[in-house]
């Protein structure tokens, strides 16, 4: 009985040192580790997208700007303008990509302390973001139908939804602008909160969209927290 038990032994521990039950094993930890290790940075999907996103916001706003300042019926201002409704589809375009990608793929928790509130804040500011990026582009687009003339889009002929109407088309675009005034304070309060937490609060907000590797602080995330939105 004695020398059976060793020779069951011998071959339990020669089974276990075998290569493939190692890495077997191996593999299995390494899943159990990722599947409950909590997710520090934002998907790698939607990162690019952030930052395109931003640079397409900031080249509408600057081009608007810019056509504001040359001199009406000039071939510059209505090359600006142009680009700018070039741009606006973009962004739609870009967007239209960003939100089924995070129902998909998800965002990280919210940090470790984050206060209820400032969470709420935050998720609030994000949704409103997301708003003027479909609305102000929508808008836009449509003032140009109601105005009989074609969408600009890399060369391609855009299709019309709605038919020319001057008095639509004014209120269409009176709308439009104002989302896009409204875009302004968005925009900076969103940058602004973002560059506080990284220089003033030394968190990990602004790491967590790609810009460096968060700390191990960010591993933890807060109890009952609603996860952010990109």
């Amino acid at each position: 009985m004695n020398a059976g038990f060793r020779i069951g032994s011998h071959h339990s521990f020669h089974n276990a040192c075998r290569p493939d039950t190692v890495r077997a094993r191996n593999t299995n930890k390494t899943a159990f580790i990722m599947a409950t290790t909590p997710r520090t940075r934002y998907p790698t999907a939607l990162i690019p997208l952030h930052w395109l996103t931003l640079a397409l916001m900031l080249g509408v706003y600057a081009l608007i700007e810019l056509h504001d300042l040359l001199p009406k019926g000039s071939d510059a201002r209505a090359l600006v303008k142009a680009w700018h409704e070039t741009l606006g589809v973009t962004v739609f375009a870009v967007v239209l990509a960003r939100l089924p990608l995070r129902l998909v793929l998800g965002v990280p928790p919210a940090l470790a302390n984050t206060p209820r509130w400032q969470h709420q804040l935050a998720s609030a500011m994000h949704w409103a973001l997301y708003g003027l990026l479909i609305a102000a582009p929508l808008l836009g687009y449509l003032s140009l139908n109601a105005k009989g003339t074609p969408v600009p889009f890399f060369g391609l002929q855009m299709p019309a939804f709605i038919g020319p109407d001057r008095t639509l088309m004014r209120q269409i675009k009176e709308i439009h602008e104002t989302v896009g005034t409204m875009g302004y304070w968005l925009i900076g309060l969103h940058a602004g909160a973002a560059l506080a937490h990284h220089y003033l609060m030394h968190d990990d907000t602004l790491r967590r969209m790609g810009l460096s590797r968060p700390t191990p602080a960010a591993l933890t995330s807060t109890p009952g927290m609603h996860r952010s939105t990109p």
